[in-house]
């Protein structure tokens, strides 16, 4: 079994409710046992700026399922929920991110873990924090020190944690 945090952003048709119903989907799937949710949190477009803010969130969850079959489900609900793929770092409905597959290290074409953005962005690193402060990266890094440690660029909580209720 795999303890695994995923990072969860939508900035398009109601990001808020996007986010939510990734989580269900998340939650209802049978390969998949939810542990946590942050917060959700409101940040800034990392890319083209000439778009809405985000909404954020990393969920931590346990599966038996390899990082490959994983990111196929994780892409079927992206799909679902209307995700089209028209810019890097563009707009989307949903985006869910491996961020940490356990302490597996890998450089695919179609996968990098930990995810390459884990230790730069606030958006992944202070949701991560408040789920699992004391998880350290393949490499040895705290995520709390990390989180305490990165330059903040107006992440803001906009709703407390999703339920774990079905």
């Amino acid at each position: 079994m795999a303890r695994v945090y995923l990072g969860l952003g939508a900035n398009l048709a109601n990001p808020l409710a996007q986010i939510h119903a990734g989580f269900l989907h998340l939650q209802k799937h049978p390969a998949l046992n939810v542990r946590a949710c942050s917060s959700l949190y409101a940040s800034k477009p990392m890319g083209p700026q000439d778009q809405p803010d985000y909404v954020n969130a990393v969920v931590g969850l346990d599966t038996q399922l390899p990082a490959d079959a994983l990111l196929d489900i994780l892409q079927g609900f992206e799909q679902e929920a209307g995700r089209v793929r028209l810019r890097h770092w563009g707009e989307r409905t949903l985006d869910i991110d491996i961020l940490l597959y356990g302490d597996v290290v890998m450089d695919t074409p179609c996968l990098t873990l930990p995810h390459p953005g884990i230790e730069t962005r606030e958006f992944v690193l202070i949701p991560l924090a408040e789920i699992a402060p004391d998880l350290q990266l393949p490499n040895g890094k705290q995520i709390w020190t990390l989180a305490a440690q990165i330059e903040r660029n107006g992440l803001d909580i906009i709703a407390p944690a999703v339920t774990m209720q079905p």
